[in-house]
């Protein structure tokens, strides 16, 4: 059955419940941060941070642990007060009017904070009626929210009987209560395994297209790729990038064009060829007849083929491959997001899945 239009379906399972589309505040400015600085200590874990998120799209923001991704949402969810800099949640000063910005976010973290004495439906009650909601009203919407989860049927299960994925989706759904606008996913997919993530990934989108806004850390590389229309990259408190992943991938270096040879015989003429051709000394990989070598840029990919055909050099496969994220983040930062850093070490992290302000935060290291 197609849910009605306007509303808001995720299809992680079979069971799924249509829940009213997210309405958000007119301007098309989500997030806006200028100079944004946090220091603990001697430590600066952000560094002058200036981020721009649009309504209606997925932001991934990328670093390794310690970078200051957390610290960056904690901030912007009220949570952390901000040492200077600017920032504004769909137009509203976060310092000036932080019990503004609480109704407009919904915040998920790595560590869920849900009650693992309670059922299921026991825990998003409860949060409906920290967030005000009435008894009914929160009875209400946490059906509504098990029902978009996949999760009725362990509604009256205790939380310590849910598997990592169920209770990431559960801590989702929380954050989901009073269908706030803005979104923050801080690591939603740490620790699930390639099925469950791949879930909360569909999860993710269909949030988008429901009309939400989100804005995801992350460290794993290939998440960010798959998710984020645009990335940040960020490393030691500062940002060092950002653009679309494409935008990101060209700018660190060449493609390379990988031609293999169906005659091993013709590989000295082909490499002689692409040399004359491009300027640039080939790398042969001999056990499987393959040239590779760094493009300047896209065209210079149909001169090879074109040199090589005129030749009468007989031509197995080609591909052109653009750098990985993975060489992204190596370039920009000399180290790989597996790697941790210092600057964002002590943050208010822990901070489940709420509306900004509805728990208090412990300080964790990350």
């Amino acid at each position: 059955m197609k849910p009605a239009a306007g509303t808001l379906s995720v299809m992680t399972t079979d069971t799924m419940t249509p829940l009213p589309a997210v309405t958000r505040p007119g301007t098309e400015t989500a997030v806006l941060t200028e100079g944004l600085v946090k220091t603990f200590g001697d430590n600066r874990a952000v560094d002058h941070i200036d981020l721009q998120v649009n309504a209606g799209e997925i932001f991934g923001v990328l670093g390794p642990n310690g970078a200051g991704k957390t610290t960056v949402l904690s901030m912007l969810a009220t949570l952390l007060k901000i040492d200077s800099g600017k920032a504004e949640i769909f137009g509203v000063d976060v310092r000036r009017q932080p019990h503004v910005v609480r109704q407009l976010v919904g915040v998920t973290g790595q560590y869920a904070s849900v009650d693992e004495n309670l059922t299921a439906i026991e825990n998003l009650w409860m949060f409906g009626r920290l967030q005000g909601l009435s008894s009914a009203a929160s009875r209400r919407t946490a059906n509504e929210l098990l029902g978009q989860f996949g999760l009725e049927e362990a509604a009256k299960r205790p939380i310590s009987q849910f598997s990592g994925g169920m209770r990431r989706r559960l801590d989702l759904a929380a954050s989901l209560i009073t269908r706030p606008p803005l979104i923050f996913l801080d690591e939603p997919t740490t620790g699930l395994d390639p099925r469950t993530r791949g879930q909360m990934w569909v999860t993710i989108r269909e949030l988008v297209k429901g009309g939400s806004t989100v804005l995801l850390t992350t460290q794993y590389l290939d998440e960010a790729d798959q998710l984020a229309g645009r990335i940040a990259v960020i490393d030691k408190g500062k940002k060092v990038a950002e653009g679309t992943p494409d935008e990101l991938k060209t700018s660190v270096g060449s493609s390379t064009l990988q031609v293999v040879l169906s005659n091993p015989d013709e590989i000295a003429a082909a490499m002689d060829l692409v040399r004359r051709l491009l300027s640039e000394d080939p790398v042969l990989s001999p056990e499987n007849a393959r040239i590779n070598v760094a493009l300047d840029n896209a065209d210079q990919a149909a001169d090879v083929l074109i040199g090589l055909r005129s030749s009468n050099i007989s031509i197995a496969s080609v591909n052109v491959q653009k750098p990985s994220l993975d060489e992204v983040f190596l370039a920009l930062t000399g180290h790989d997001t597996a790697e941790p850093t210092d600057a964002g070490s002590t943050v208010a992290d822990n901070t489940g899945s709420h509306n900004a302000g509805s728990h208090n935060t412990q300080e964790v290291n990350r």
